[in-house]
């Protein structure tokens, strides 16, 4: 037997391999890995999500008692355009309405939320002069929001004892607010649905009239007699002494009390002889209580329905939201009995912490079994040393690996550690490979181990270096995604490439060192021969292996019939990826941008026909509610009426928080841990969808389920921008468009934002009786504005309340309801007399015109839906509508053309445009790019290999089997009935990487062959057979890996297209590889 030629120069890997073999740093090295592993899995923030760094802006700009048009002219296009002007902004919504302009800004993603706020800031103020304040526009409000503006935890408060009032709740929600924010890392803490105490003092016009008391007068009163001030000082005794004057009203006597005038005897009705005090008894009705609220929260279990309020406590960016869930509960348990009566019960309706945590918990244990599994697969492959050699390269690489993740700046979310679960299979390639040619080598040779080691390392080195950055190359260009989708994705292909990184170093420092220390000398196998080359290279042939691969090898290398058979091979791997292609197309694979997690929650969103009371609103959420209670995989609910839950990211997106008109909704429906319960939260929420609807049909409310999206959200799953030369054309476009939304089959909770004409008043002022009489517009308005929504014109100084009691003067529930009670108030004239406001103005009845929508300065409506049915993806609705208005086009039948955009934005000038938006956008955007990343690996991968083999044919070669993947990939998919999502091409990028690591082992092998002067042909064969095990070890490593997270929702579309597409494209690989390699250079071995 011959060995290794020792005197061979090692090459880079084999010369590291021999400095660290014997090298009393390594184990320390080792020691501070598992340390750097530790500290990072203690200090790294748990979240459920990744960071999204975010900024949107809200920008308020007043214009009080102008219309749409004049808003639009004079408001919103100036703010526009100065907004446009600032560096990274992505998109400008806006919204002209009565009374002023919504602006929302989107910033570009990565974007620091600091500096587009200064941005904003600064670009706004320093064009103040651009809007004309004389004319009544007030001063922008700019409203930054973002990730970090979401809250992790809801508590609701609520009490089964008929005696708690709403009022209650909401002063212990105000205790608990101040002590929860002593909480360190919480960020904003407030509470939804409090009724707070209210002085009412409501004004009876009637009796004023009577008495000959103004509106003015009891204004005037309420505020004089409610003042204190230092006033200065004085000296005595040699002390100095402060002077304080007034007096603070304190007390529901105190106002209840107050003298309003005195009416001499001339002036009152009765004739008496004395003068006459009125007080404020005599023309009000005076009560401490909370005021008819605008807004109602109730918690409904199936016990029944109860007042309740909502406290939402987000957590500060970079903080743990475990240990901030955590922290909130634990004070909650603390204050119970102390600032939470015991007859108050708190639910938790929503905990991102406990969510996140037990993400992190459940992957980091498949992390673990993960592991566990490879290291098992080597043990019964090679042994029980080699496993542990292998097992304990794992770890160090993981723990190194999750150091770096933390050093970047990523978090411990779900998609960090599938990250590395993902990566389990593609980290352990590399220890494989060199235990593996370290065990062969051992098996061949009687050398001392630590001789054998650099040679076996140097041998493989070469090209396990190449197929690592070959990965790396695949991967590592997806961290460029642009869009929302771009940091979602990210830590997946900078986790990946840092590991892969790491896992080398690891294989060519550590393993060495544990080989030395662990394994043992073999016995020579008697199914297996030695070979030993002038090169250096030592060759091991497992006989059994070898008669395979020459069994399979032969008819495509050997014999007349050869060539036919090569090109019979080849025209079936073109028939099965053209099945395999065709599937999608024929919809046997259901393209989707993601598919639908199994949530905790999801939401009703109620809205009624506009102008609709609060109690109406609230009837309709009861009776959603009733039916709601009855599903048995709902825990609880709470019910929001005229104003809106605690926001999460999709909430924030689609901006829910503006929610807070009176005829607005909103159910939060908590499921039961989905331990407990058999049906996802996807298939619940569509389950509840037609019973509510059809209640919602009762009272002509449009009812809409909206789940927690599984990634980035948008506006909707399916948007339709209408855009059009005029206002006329584009509403009816819009509405058309709606009603094909309408009649196209599983397109459902349509929508439009053009809402129904709403009735108003018109109160017009007659300028010159006004004048003359010298009563001022500011007084008449002041006085009908008060009198119908209350004024808060004072308050009561109460030391012990965290918020002081306003004092609200308005008029009578009965008198307000009734405008010509209203006008019966009296206003003073500058003649002393007083006049009622009924001879001042006139009414007339109006409607309100709609608010004017801009997109990027363009005016436009948005159409949005959802998507049902057997695909459940938006794509397939978009599409069955995009074909549908192309017919129409062609038949003109819509009396007007219009023109669609799936891309560009439309400028609306000409022509009726829709652009498709929504779920399309996101998903156009985010495989476009992955697209192009992938091109970018492949050209990559390319030049990384035509360096190492200095050929432009051997790579294309070597990258020939990368199609393969698609023929394992598409009918996995098919096979599993899952659909072909983002995941599932990542999964497919990530295939590229490694096929091309298993090509580059086979060529690399038949080049040290044929150089060591095999034959060709047997050099092929060689490398099948030799090759072999090495590359079915990799590949079921990484089969292995993706089976622990093909049951995630989210990820088991990469799971499929690593499990199927490694294991088709190996088995292609290891034959198409060698026989590809043949065919092409067989003339240049003649």
């Amino acid at each position: 037997m011959t060995t290794p030629n020792e005197t061979v120069k090692l090459g880079l890997s084999g010369s590291i391999a021999k400095a660290f073999q014997h090298s009393a740093i390594t184990p320390l090295l080792a020691i501070l890995g598992l340390l750097l592993g530790l500290f990072a899995v203690i200090i790294t923030p748990k979240e459920e999500e990744p960071q999204i760094d975010v900024t949107f802006a809200d920008v308020f700009i007043p214009y009080p008692g102008a219309t749409p048009t004049e808003v639009e002219n004079q408001v919103t296009l100036p703010a526009e355009r100065i907004i446009s002007e600032i560096k990274g902004i992505d998109t400008l919504y806006s919204f002209s309405q009565p009374d002023g302009a919504l602006i929302i800004a989107i910033f570009d993603v990565g974007v620091p939320r600091d500096e587009a706020v200064v941005n904003l800031y600064n670009q706004l103020y320093s064009n103040s002069d651009k809007f004309n304040h004389a004319a009544g526009i007030g001063e922008p409000l700019i409203k930054p929001r973002g990730i970090d503006d979401v809250p992790i935890v809801g508590l609701t408060l609520w009490s089964q004892d008929p005696n708690i009032t709403a009022e209650q709740l909401t002063l212990v929600a105000s205790g608990l607010e101040t002590e929860l924010k002593r909480i360190p890392g919480t960020r904003e803490i407030y509470s939804q649905g409090g009724h707070e105490m209210v002085l009412n003092v409501r004004i009876d016009p009637v009796k004023m009239n009577s008495f000959g008391v103004t509106f003015n007068d009891i204004n005037a009163t309420l505020q004089d007699n409610n003042q204190m001030s230092t006033v200065g000082s004085m000296t005595q005794f040699n002390q100095e002494i402060k002077l304080q004057a007034g007096q603070f009203l304190r007390s529901f006597d105190d106002v209840n009390n107050l003298l309003i005038k005195v009416n001499q005897p001339e002036s009152i009705t009765d004739r008496s002889p004395f003068p006459r005090a009125v007080y404020l008894s005599d023309v009000a009705d005076v009560s401490l209580k909370s005021d008819i609220p605008k807004q109602h929260v109730w918690h409904v279990t199936d016990k029944g329905t109860y007042p309740a309020i909502t406290i939402a406590i987000g957590k500060q960016a970079g903080q743990n939201a475990v240990d901030i869930a955590n922290a909130v509960l634990a004070k909650i348990d603390a204050v119970d009995n102390v600032l939470i009566p015991d007859n108050v019960n708190v639910a938790i309706s929503r905990n991102y912490g406990k969510t996140a945590g037990d993400k992190s918990n459940t992957l980091i244990f498949k992390l673990i079994f993960a592991t566990s599994a490879v290291v098992l697969l080597v043990f019964f492959t090679m042994g029980l040393r080699e496993s542990a050699v292998v097992g304990v390269a794992i770890i160090i690489t993981l723990a190194i690996t999750l150091f770096a993740s933390w050093a970047w700046g990523f978090t411990l979310n779900r998609i960090s550690l599938f990250a590395l679960i993902f990566s389990i299979g593609i980290l352990v390639d590399d220890a494989i490979v060199v235990v593996e040619n370290i065990h062969r080598h051992m098996a061949m040779s009687n050398k001392p181990i630590s001789e054998l080691i650099p040679h076996a390392v140097d041998e493989v080195g070469g090209p396990t270096i190449l197929a690592t950055f070959t990965v790396i190359a695949a991967l590592l260009p997806m961290a460029f995604v642009s869009g929302l989708m771009g940091p979602y994705m990210s830590p997946i292909p900078i986790n990946a490439s840092m590991g892969m990184i790491i896992s080398l170093l690891i294989a060519f420092i550590m393993t060495p060192w544990l080989s030395r220390i662990l394994l043992k000398p073999h016995k020579k196998s008697h199914s297996s021969t030695n070979i030993a080359t002038d090169t250096g290279i030592a060759v091991e042939e497992d006989n059994r292996l070898t008669r395979l691969f020459t069994r399979i090898m032969s008819p495509f290398l050997l014999g007349e019939h050869a060539p036919k058979a090569r090109k019979g091979l080849a025209l079936g791997i073109v028939l099965l990826i053209a099945f395999a292609v065709a599937l999608p197309v024929m919809q046997a694979v259901v393209l989707k941008m993601l598919p639908f997690d199994n949530k905790s929650e999801f939401q009703v969103m109620v809205d009624m026909p506009e102008g609709t009371p609060v109690e109406q609103t609230q009837r309709v959420l009861q009776d959603l509610s009733q039916y709601l209670t009855s599903v048995e995989e709902i825990e609880h609910l709470q019910l929001y009426a005229g104003t809106h839950a605690p926001m999460n990211f999709n909430g924030l997106v689609r901006h829910y928080f503006l929610r807070s008109s009176q005829e607005l909704g909103e159910i939060q429906v908590n499921l039961v841990d989905k331990k407990h319960r058999d049906r996802d939260s996807h298939t619940i929420a569509s389950s509840v969808r037609e019973p509510l609807q059809q209640i919602g049909l009762r009272y002509q409310a449009n009812i809409k389920i909206v789940e927690v999206p599984p990634g980035p959200p948008v506006w909707s799953p399916i948007v339709a921008e209408v855009y059009a030369p005029n206002t006329e054309l584009r509403e009816q476009a819009a509405n058309d468009l709606l009603q094909r939304f309408r009649d196209t089959e599983y397109v459902v909770d349509m929508d439009i934002y053009l809402p129904a004409q709403q009735q108003k008043w018109q109160v017009i002022i007659d300028r010159n009786k006004a004048s003359l009489m010298g009563v001022s517009y500011a007084s008449i308005v002041d006085a009908i504005s008060t009198a119908v929504d209350g004024k808060d014109v004072s308050y009561l100084h109460q030391a012990q309340l965290a918020h002081p009691t306003p004092i609200r003067l308005q008029l009578d529930e009965a008198a307000k309801v009734d405008l010509k009670q209203v006008l019966l108030l009296r206003l003073p004239t500058q003649s002393g007399e007083t006049v009622a406001l009924a001879e001042l103005v006139k009414v007339q009845q109006q409607v309100i015109n709609a608010p004017i929508i801009h997109k990027n300065m363009v005016p436009m409506i948005m159409v949005i839906a959802d998507m049902a049915g057997p695909t459940g993806s938006p794509l397939y609705g978009m599409f069955d509508m995009v074909s549908q208005i192309n017919q129409q086009n062609e038949q003109g039948d819509s009396g007007y053309p219009i023109q669609q955009n799936l891309v560009n934005q439309p400028d609306g000038l000409t022509d009726v445009s829709i652009l498709w938006d929504g779920e399309w956008k996101i998903t156009y955007e985010t495989f476009r790019d992955m697209g192009i990343a992938y091109a970018v690996g492949m050209i990559a991968i390319y030049l990384l290999v035509v360096g190492q083999f200095k050929s432009y044919i051997v790579p294309l070669i070597i990258m020939a089997p990368i199609p393969l993947t698609i023929i394992g990939v598409m009918p996995g998919h098919a096979l599993l009935g899952a659909q072909f999502t983002a995941p599932s091409m990542i999964g497919m990028i990530a295939l590229a990487g490694i096929i091309v690591r298993n090509s580059i082992l086979l060529v690399d092998f038949i080049n040290q062959q044929i150089a060591a002067g095999v034959p060709l042909e047997q050099a092929v064969i060689h490398s099948g057979a030799v090759r072999a095990k090495p590359i079915m070890l990799t590949a079921l490593a990484a089969i292995i890996g993706a089976l622990f997270i093909i049951d995630d929702p989210i990820f088991n579309g990469l799971a499929i297209s690593l499990i199927f597409g490694i294991f088709i494209s190996t088995i292609l690989t290891l034959v198409v590889i060698p026989v590809l390699y043949f065919s092409v250079m067989k003339h240049k071995h003649l």
